[in-house]
């Protein structure tokens, strides 16, 4: 297959434009998909997926610090965070914060633009690699209703996760482009959107730059292949260089090493092979296999790259969308003609490219009109499966970290307690906190791998500890293990979160609480209580 792409460019293919009019109806399938994977979450989620509650004090930090980049986070333990998030995505979040809208607001629904828009370069790469218009719609149909590519994304860290994973799918397409077509165009687009993606993402920009050697190495593996590489990468590392320079000078090289070493860190998904494989490795793997054999390269190469690179399967995923439309495409063509046609519908390739055949180009309106309905059921089916799971009562794949209850206790905590009053809270919840308070959590994990990598894992083990306690005298003990002494803490009542695992209390950690020496409730709703300590100065 890898030289039936060589010979697509030879063809001119879709070197002139990368959309023309006989994309509209195949491009609107493509999104279809998306806007219902969309309309599901938000219909589902009246408040944001998982957390963006850090993401938040960062733009709030930096509107308020004048669009200058602040050098520490406060409120997230005692000391504050580091700020070496690439920014690029923070600063759209304080544009946003600065016109007014809610910060919960921007975590629910600023992820699903990026959800939506991920459908175009998904679309292009698929109909491009494949010859096929509706192999396209098909690639941007799988990435779309795929619940683990699409938690991540239209969840609240979508705000930064589902536009690196924008850029980074158009920078990989636009290198597709440059590789197959040599245009000069896609190059320039391909470096403006891989620093684009430096500039959102660290563990999205190594995905561009681990698809761009495949790119090199099964497209074009030559010197002339890698200066084009090179040339991405120059051009998109200069993009990002003012940050990558004030972030050095401000904090040291060594905060890239902290953070590195976190999240499962580079190849961490080879450790996951080594295990029980789910099926969606499987599939994408098998389809790897099967073009494999049929002589593609760079689908299976792509395919293993990532699976192997990312602790994330989100990423092989992606690859697998793409190479599952791929195999569709290769085993219509080994249909007998008389029952397919030469091509699929609306296919500007000749049907030897495809089919393997060579053979004038059909445009049987029959066979579109099944592509199509194939595709908006598969739309229609995924949605409602996605609707189960999120509706679900642990619901695996967007848990909500806050709820009314949570904002009522935090619109009391910033009203009524003093601003040095410092908090160790229980629950998922506790990442708002800060953002929506302006108060100080002593314990959590979030944004201190930029400081350190053990000390993130003793705050991650420290707050999932205190998290799952039954009495005082536990989230006293497993607060200490980090030094926290808290003047509060925040305690939910009935169902949580825990790492978007969901827990629950049965008001057993009330009850300590309340039997316990040295704390008083100050607070309470029917969702969340309030305690303060009777042994610290503040009051």
């Amino acid at each position: 297959m890898t030289g039936r792409i060589v010979a697509i460019a030879a063809h001119g293919g879709f070197d002139a434009l990368p959309l023309d009019a006989r994309d509209r109806p195949w491009l609107a399938l493509a999104l279809l998909p998306a806007c219902v994977a969309v309309a599901v979450y938000l219909a589902t989620n009246p408040y944001p997926a998982y957390g963006a509650g850090l993401y938040a004090q960062i733009a709030a930090e930096i509107a308020a610090n004048g669009y200058r980049p602040p050098a520490t986070i406060p409120g997230y333990t005692a000391e504050g965070v580091p700020f070496a998030y690439p920014p690029l995505q923070f600063y759209a979040f304080a544009l946003l914060l600065d016109l007014g809208v809610d910060p919960v607001t921007v975590a629910r629904f600023l992820p699903s633009v990026a959800v939506v828009a991920v459908a175009v370069p998904v679309y292009l790469l698929g109909r491009d690699v494949t010859g096929s218009r509706p192999a396209g719609a098909a690639a941007a149909t799988l990435v779309a209703v795929n619940p683990q590519i699409l938690e991540w994304h239209v969840s609240a860290g979508g705000v930064v996760r589902a536009f690196a994973f924008l850029y980074a799918l158009a920078s990989i397409y636009a290198g597709y482009r440059a590789y197959t077509t040599g245009s000069r165009r896609a190059l320039v687009a391909g470096a403006v959107l891989f620093g684009l993606t430096a500039l959102s993402h660290p563990t999205y920009t190594l995905f561009v730059v681990a698809s761009y050697v495949v790119l090199w190495v099964t497209l074009d593996p030559s010197p002339v292949g890698f200066v084009r590489g090179l040339a991405v990468g120059l051009g998109g590392t200069a993009i990002a260089a003012p940050w990558l320079a004030w972030a050095v000078a401000t904090h040291g090289p060594t905060v890239f090493a902290a953070a590195a070493g976190t999240h499962g860190g580079v190849g961490g998904g080879a450790a996951l092979l080594a295990g029980e494989l789910s099926p969606f490795t499987l599939v994408p793997l098998a389809a790897a296999a099967y073009l494999l054999a049929r002589g593609d390269r760079l689908l299976p190469t792509w395919i293993v790259v990532a699976e192997l690179l990312f602790k994330q399967p989100r990423f092989a995923y992606a690859a697998g969308a793409v190479a599952l439309a791929a195999v569709a495409v290769d085993l219509a063509g080994r249909l007998p003609e008389r029952s397919l046609g030469d091509s699929l519908p609306s296919s500007p390739w000749p049907s030897g490219l495809v089919s393997g055949r060579e053979g004038p180009s059909g445009r049987t309106g029959a066979r579109a009109a099944l592509a199509a309905a194939l595709l908006v059921a598969t739309a229609a089916v995924g949605g409602a499966a996605l609707a189960a799971e999120m509706t679900a009562a642990s619901d695996p794949s967007t848990p909500e970290f806050l709820d009314g209850d949570d904002r009522e206790a935090m619109a009391w905590i910033a009203s009524e307690t003093p601003p040095d009053a410092t908090f160790v809270a229980v629950g998922d919840a506790a990442e708002w906190l800060p953002a929506l308070t302006d108060r100080t959590l002593l314990v959590g994990p979030w944004g201190v791998e930029w400081r350190d990598a053990g000390e993130y894992e003793r705050h991650l083990s420290a707050f999932e500890t205190l998290s799952t306690c039954r009495s005082a005298g536990c989230v006293e003990s497993s607060a200490a293990s980090v030094g926290a002494v808290p003047t509060h803490v925040y305690l939910p009542k009935g169902q949580y979160t825990v790492r978007g695992e969901s827990t629950v209390t049965f008001g057993t950690l009330d009850r300590s609480f309340a039997a316990a020496d040295g704390w008083t409730r100050v607070h309470e709703n029917d969702g969340v209580v309030v305690y303060r300590s009777t042994r610290t100065t503040a009051d």
